[in-house]
């Protein structure tokens, strides 16, 4: 890349402070997400998951002049050094290449399950693109190499659970990678174009960002519970939902959205009149910061990019300030709200603008823009001075992605659940000044869902509708339920561990008795217990509970690399064994269900986060199985890292089914076959 004007971009970037000159590096991406631009910036590329297209936008004329078809649920595009367009077809295993100035594709390339992040190599020669799962395993990801000039695959590396995002380092000698649930980055070698070997499999930014918990002074919240409404003693953080990576123009930090959840026990926050009446999700924020976030806050993991593989620079959370010696100047690692009446969350995108100053974040629970400092901690004179934000612009509805210009004038940001395009420009009039929204938003598509269903799809990724969430606990259905999933984490709750169960493709309002232990009759009772005892939310009327019920049925089920026709032999054998181990008995119908409780041996009966005895009791709800192959861990304390695991233990009890009977084959094939469903 060329080296750009440099005193142009200290009179004109979008945030006119702290602008300095550094060198551009090659691998720098100006763009996240959903957007992307022409290498001139003269056209600007957005896909719209719900309609399937490419919408191709001029810039200068600010309207739409083209729309691509491409594969199902796009959900990245990125643009080569040559203005070749690609995009990761999420439902279609593929990626679409568009030549610039076409309006159809020029090619669609398979590739692995369900890919997401994408980007190209410098030269243009290679295209790299992250696949959640492969097509002969859900339980790992991988990263592909595609050929541009043949547009075949040059190779295949098998990652971790759930990659998703992508950044190049070295002149793209290498690659970070992130792990979507996990919260983690693993890197890649790329130096033997033929040959990539995992250099590393994971950091360690959650012990990092745990520190004060561990230490032998310390007494650790799992070891002692806190009482009911406590705000005393050490909290646990994990890092979840890391999807997107972005690096700083000069190559020496990487940046990486993530959702910080609670590990240790969870209580109800005391009635102060602010938290949410009392909201279980209200209390624990990390760093101590009073605004937004309780069991699930917004952060920005800074990695250093000047080592053999990047490593996290994160504050500690219990603390949440470095040691006396250190002088920060990166990013604090808590994305605290500025104020109360702009909360911030569900972190999806980012991008770093040409200086190197400043890091866009853009918020879909919360549909804003976040401006970070990306070199210092203070975002200057805020109402909340813990805060590290220096501005927050509203956008649209569900915003995921954004695309700066590479002079600094103006950034665009899709607000996919409007189906429209935000322009953002420097120099406004009014208090906050800096950065504005410039005129009316550009539609560039329509609604594909039914009009109740597409309202239920605000209302569950809203962490600012006040019938959800308040202000101070600012948290949604999706903080949890990621992109109506499941986010792999277990919830230290009074009643004993849960872990989210996936609402994707499970016909869930077809499943009463509700929740893990079966106690609410109907999905508004259930509802309403959900939003206003922890999200801090009121009592959602019939309407409200309507609309969030018919898009909960419209979210798609994952794909899983297992399904086919017809089941090949060891499918087969499973089919029968899971009948003559009698998992039909409660694992049957449409939704794979009875809808009733039971015992099957797997309550936790000791340490300090324990079932409730009136949940032993009366026994926990039998979940559906549907898409089960992609959801591990399982149990409803996730014990069971695999299936296969679930099926060994407690084999000879038959508590869990007529397993006694089962030979270590048979479990395989049983396993082969549930994969399936």
């Amino acid at each position: 890349m060329r080296r750009q004007g440099w005193a142009a971009f200290c009179a004109v970037t979008l945030v006119l402070s702290g602008c300095s000159e550094r060198k551009v590096v090659d691998t720098w991406s100006n763009a996240s997400g959903s957007v992307a631009l022409s290498r001139d910036d003269s056209l600007l590329y957005v896909v719209d998951a719900d309609n399937g297209i490419l919408a191709v936008v001029d810039t200068e004329r600010r309207e739409k002049v083209s729309e691509v078809r491409v594969g199902p649920r796009p959900e990245r595009v990125t643009v080569g050094p040559d203005d070749t367009v690609y995009v990761t077809n999420r439902g279609g295993r593929s990626v679409s290449v568009i030549r610039r100035g076409d309006a159809v594709e020029a090619a669609r390339i398979p590739v692995g399950v369900e890919p997401t992040g994408l980007t190209v190599s410098p030269d243009g020669r290679t295209l790299y693109v992250v696949n959640s799962a492969t097509l002969t395993s859900s339980e790992h990801g991988s990263l592909t190499a595609i050929d541009t000039d043949s547009l075949t695959a040059r190779w295949e590396l098998p990652l971790g659970e759930e990659p998703r995002g992508i950044a190049l380092l070295e002149d793209g000698r290498k690659a970070a990678v992130t792990l979507f649930r996990q919260g983690d980055v693993m890197t890649v070698d790329l130096t033997d174009a033929d040959r990539p070997r995992v250099l590393r499999e994971g950091t360690d930014l959650n012990a990092r960002a745990n520190r004060a918990a561990s230490r032998p002074d310390r007494v650790s919240a799992l070891e002692t519970p806190l009482p009911p409404g406590s705000k005393q003693g050490p909290r646990t953080f994990r890092a979840r939902a890391m999807a997107d990576l972005l690096g700083a123009p000069d190559g020496r930090r990487l940046f990486a959205p993530v959702l910080w959840s609670r590990e240790d026990p969870l209580a109800a926050s005391p009635d102060d009149g602010m938290s949410g009446g009392g909201s279980m999700y209200g209390g624990g924020t990390p760093c101590g910061a009073d605004v937004g976030g309780g069991v699930v806050a917004a952060g920005l993991i800074t990695f250093d990019a000047d080592g053999e593989a990047p490593e996290p620079v994160v504050d500690d959370l219990d603390e949440c300030r470095p040691p006396p010696e250190e002088k920060p100047d990166y990013p604090t690692s808590l994305i605290a709200s500025p104020s109360m009446l702009t909360p911030l969350q569900g972190p999806t995108a980012a991008v770093v603008d040409p200086s190197g100053s400043w890091l866009f974040l853009v918020n879909q629970e919360t549909n804003n823009v976040a401006i970070v400092p990306a070199w210092r901690r203070s975002g200057g004179d805020m109402p909340n001075p813990s805060s590290s934000v220096r501005q927050v612009v509203a956008v649209g509805a569900g915003p995921n992605g954004i695309a700066l210009t590479r002079d600094g004038r103006k950034a665009y940001v899709y607000n996919a659940f409007d189906h429209t395009l935000s322009t953002l420009v420097s120099g406004g009039e009014g208090p906050e000044g800096g950065v504005f929204e410039e005129r009316q938003r550009l539609a560039l598509a329509g609604d594909v869902l039914a009009p109740l269903a597409a309202a239920g799809r605000r209302l569950f990724f809203s962490a600012a509708d006040e019938r959800m969430t308040s202000p101070r606990v600012a948290v949604s259905c999706a903080s949890c339920h990621f992109e109506g999933r499941e986010d792999g984490h277990v919830w230290g709750f009074p009643d004993g561990p849960r872990q989210t169960p996936s609402l994707a493709g499970r016909m869930t309002t077809s499943t009463a008795p509700f929740h893990w232990s079966g106690e609410f009759s109907g999905l508004g009772e259930f509802m309403n217990a959900t939003v206003k005892d922890r999200m801090g939310g009121t009592e959602l009327d019939a309407d409200t509970v309507a609309k969030l019920a018919a898009f909960i049925d419209t979210i798609p089920a994952t794909d899983n690399p297992h399904r086919g026709e017809p089941l090949n032999e060891a499918q087969a054998r499973g089919a029968a064994l899971y009948k003559k181990a009698a998992c039909d008995t409660c694992h049957g119908g449409a939704v794979l269900t009875n809808n009733s409780n039971a015992d099957v041996g797997t309550f936790v009966r000791a340490g300090v986060l324990q079932d409730a005895a009136q949940v032993i009791k009366a026994g926990l709800n039998t979940p559906s199985l549907l898409g089960v192959g992609r959801t591990a861990p399982y149990l409803h304390d996730g014990s069971a890292p695999t299936l296969r695991a679930r099926l060994l233990n407690g084999r000879e009890t038959n508590q869990h089914g007529q397993t006694s009977q089962l030979s270590d084959a048979d479990v395989d094939d049983l396993v082969a076959y549930l994969q399936t469903l």
